[in-house]
């Protein structure tokens, strides 16, 4: 492989817990727990897991904006980031310094309404970041602005209009526009299509795909449904607990799943027959640990349907499967699994 166009070693994220009368800290949280991967110049990376798995937390630390959201986090690790030729530690650098590369590196929001300026209109909003970033004239920025509306489906005089105007659907245009905007080469899609209707989900998804093979875009995109990550990644991983517990082709992590986990996520996935046999869907049984008491060894084990006594002593590496995959289970062989 290529050098990856993103870098992404031993990554941790912890938020410190606070309490008492005197508000010590009597605890961590951690978000993120040692999570390595990359992600190639053109490809689509797919990151899937249950709400609170630590799915957008890696987003915002890719971002490195998490220091100016939380100061107390705690990020240990890298992100390097490749585009300008030499790697750059993004968790090393401040606001001045990350700046110029807030161009190269834009994110796509999950809610498309909260993530736009109710009091601007999407003429403005599409404004400002080429006015920060660019030396384009007046004239110029409301030429391109017109372009951009055009390139996600939408028409010029939209420009004049405020978000609330719009549908859900139309606002994620917005959104994907103004990700858009500079010409990034990375773009961080944060579950962008999880608050719109499956018909709108579609047309999102496929705008986005036609616009990764016009520009070379490169995706990280996250979401919690198995199936539209399959549909739009080259690779996926699975994380758990803040764990990455499976990563490989995106085809072979979809049909010829390794790890329990990944099998039931698989197993929810609904189906387009509602009479169709069920019976050997997975069902997991208790609940998500919280992060804040995470179990020993493997952060699985509680709920998983082949856990053994020496699950709870070590965290299991990433291992290479017969399929061809990684996957963080000694067990994925299992018969019962």
């Amino acid at each position: 492989m290529n050098v990856p166009l993103l870098d992404v070693r031993e990554l941790t994220v912890g938020f410190p817990v606070f309490g008492g009368v005197f508000q010590r800290r009597t605890g961590e949280v951690r978000a993120v727990d040692n999570v390595s991967f990359s992600v190639a110049a053109g490809e689509t990376l797919g990151i899937v897991g249950e709400s609170g798995c630590g799915k957008s937390t890696l987003a915002q630390a890719i971002l490195n904006i998490l220091k100016p959201m939380t100061p107390q986090v705690l990020l240990t690790g890298r992100i390097d980031y490749h585009g300008n030729g030499q790697p750059v530690n993004l968790l090393s650098l401040g606001p001045r310094a990350m700046r110029p590369l807030r161009a190269q590196i834009q994110m796509v929001f999950q809610d498309p309404f909260s993530s736009l300026n109710p009091r601007m209109t999407v003429g403005q909003i599409l404004d400002t970041p080429l006015r920060l970033h660019t030396r384009m004239s007046a004239k110029e920025r409301e030429k391109e602005i017109g372009w951009l509306l055009q390139r996600v489906g939408m028409e010029p005089p939209c420009a004049a209009r405020y978000p609330h105007e719009f549908s859900g659907g139309q606002r994620q245009r917005v959104g994907i526009a103004r990700a858009l905007a500079l010409r990034p080469k990375l773009i961080v899609a944060d579950e962008p299509v999880s608050a719109l209707d499956v018909s709108v989900q579609a047309q999102v998804i496929n705008l986005m795909q036609d616009l990764q093979d016009e520009f070379g875009l490169t995706y990280v995109f996250i979401a919690h449904d198995l199936s539209i990550v399959h549909h739009v990644s080259d690779r996926i991983v699975v994380m758990y607990l803040g764990n990455l517990i499976e990563e490989g082709d995106a085809d072979t992590v979809y049909h010829h799943p390794a790890h329990p986990y990944t099998k039931a996520l698989l197993s929810a996935v609904p189906q387009p027959e509602p009479r169709a046999d069920r019976a050997d869907r997975i069902r997991l049984t208790g609940e998500i640990p919280t992060p804040l008491d995470k179990p020993s060894g493997c952060s699985f084990r509680t709920r998983c349907p082949i856990a053994r006594e020496s699950c709870a002593r070590s965290v299991p590496p990433l291992m290479l499967q017969a399929t061809g995959q990684l996957a963080a289970c000694p067990f994925c062989d299992d018969g019962n699994s």
